[in-house]
């Protein structure tokens, strides 16, 4: 049976801002409903590496080797930094301007995935995360590790794309003005270099 806590627990985090949170935003914003359904998708799909992880325990090797963990951490740093490029760089794949070509939704989906995939601290997040939550019984862990996942990925799918088709819906109002395009992919950029700057300093 799935506590209570649990979904209060797993509801809070997902609702939290983050990377995931912020590109679908951005897609949101600059692509509209469709581009942040997209995304939210990539984000949610990139969560299973990390799960998988945690339930055959391959996340208790990523976080006990540092030049492993050190690897997939530059790896996110890069791709953060890349992302930030892209809010900046004309034409770029997370720029907001009026006009502009859309990428494919497998695309974005891609990208989101990627995301999380290279975040090395998702796995030892989920194995923190989901055993005080399962019934003790060894038989069955697996299985409950498996369905805790599940509805944790449900509740990211289902909030990204609440805040994704939010700012699909003010995507009219921030086209209309060349002075609020640039700050927010001004404050996007800076936003996604401070994530490659803390991720950059986290410890395995």
């Amino acid at each position: 049976m799935i506590s209570f806590q649990f979904l209060l627990t797993a509801f809070v985090v997902v609702l939290a801002p983050g990377t995931g949170v912020l590109y679908t935003l951005a897609l949101g914003l600059g692509q509209g409903w469709r581009a942040a359904l997209w995304a939210a998708l990539g984000c949610t799909i990139g969560i299973l590496p990390h799960l998988a992880a945690a339930t055959l325990g391959l996340a208790a090797v990523l976080h006990s080797s540092a030049v492993l963990f050190q690897i997939v951490k530059t790896a996110g740093v890069l791709y953060l930094l890349y992302l930030a490029w892209q809010s900046l760089r004309s034409g770029g794949a997370l720029q907001i301007a009026p006009n502009r070509a859309r990428d494919t939704g497998p695309r974005i989906a891609r990208r989101g995935a990627l995301i999380n995939i290279l975040n090395p601290k998702l796995s030892v997040f989920f194995l923190a995360l989901l055993p005080p939550f399962l019934s003790g019984a060894a038989a069955t862990a697996t299985v409950e590790m498996a369905l805790l996942g599940a509805i944790f990925m449900a509740m990211t799918f289902a909030v990204f794309a609440f805040y994704g088709i939010f700012a699909a819906r003010a995507r009219s109002y921030v086209l209309g003005s060349d002075r609020l395009m640039s700050w927010l992919n001004r404050s996007f950029a800076a936003v996604f270099a401070a994530l490659a700057a803390r991720l950059a300093i986290e410890r395995a």
